[in-house]
């Protein structure tokens, strides 16, 4: 029986977020220039978009390069770059066959023109689509976005347009790069690794973590339906007991 047979499509995350690691790693192990597992990455994401939509997750949000990340070799980054370019131009057309909807959040001006054009290019070509948001994190850090947030309702108050005691939770959301899509239920990390690597602190605070110790260029679909299946087994409880649930 496939995977995908197991999972409960009434009980899907609205909202799946994926931390891409092992890239360099899986690259090493095969002799080969880190940038030769970014490249091979693309498949896993290309795959891991198809079962998404497949399945009828709404929302998918990949760490594809941190604010931190502008930190590794000059080449290495300028490779990425590149590559991102490229994966971009030729991936709209799988996008626009599949029905998704490209989104980014981060520092896009810190993007190098070229990248940053492209990016925008395929964003306003796939904005009617409704299959899927794929939304890729890029030069993004959480700590960056929640004190941008906060400097933008400091402004606010400043000129009189907000009252402190109207700052929410709702309000703070409404600030964040994340506007406008649900917060994740499920987050992935893959390569073994057990932490959060400065990914969307504020919207995780209730997400389901599932943690894998494969590499990102050996992700595929059937991955992301283990991990869904795991997160279909798990309780949420948002601080309730399991008897006011029942």
């Amino acid at each position: 029986m496939d995977l995908i047979e197991h999972i409960d499509k009434d009980c899907l995350p609205e909202h799946v977020a994926i931390i891409m690691d092992g890239n360099g790693r899986w690259a090493k192990g095969k002799g080969k220039m880190r940038v030769f597992g970014h490249q091979n990455g693309v498949t896993a994401v290309r795959d891991t978009v198809e079962g998404a939509v497949e399945l009828g997750v709404k929302y998918l949000t990949l760490y594809a390069f941190s604010a931190e990340n502008w930190n590794r070799p000059k080449l290495e980054v300028m490779a990425l770059m590149e590559l991102l370019v490229l994966t971009i131009s030729k991936e709209t057309e799988t996008l626009m066959k599949n029905g998704v909807k490209l989104h980014a959040i981060g520092n896009l001006k810190s993007l190098p023109d070229k990248c940053y054009r492209q990016l925008q290019e395929t964003i306003d070509k796939t904005s009617n689509n409704k299959a899927c948001t794929l939304t890729l994190a890029l030069s993004y850090s959480s700590r960056w976005e929640i004190t941008e947030a906060a400097r933008e309702l400091a402004v606010k108050v400043r000129d009189g347009k907000l009252n402190p005691e109207d700052i929410t939770e709702d309000v703070f959301s409404a600030a964040l790069n994340t506007a406008n899509m649900p917060d994740p239920e499920l987050m992935i990390r893959t390569s073994g690794e057990y932490r959060i690597s400065n990914y969307l602190l504020w919207q995780l605070a209730y997400a389901e973590l599932y943690f894998t110790p494969k590499l990102w260029p050996d992700f595929r679909r059937e991955d992301l339906f283990e991990a869904i299946i795991d997160y279909q087994k798990r309780e949420r409880r948002f601080g309730m007991t399991s008897e006011q649930l029942n």
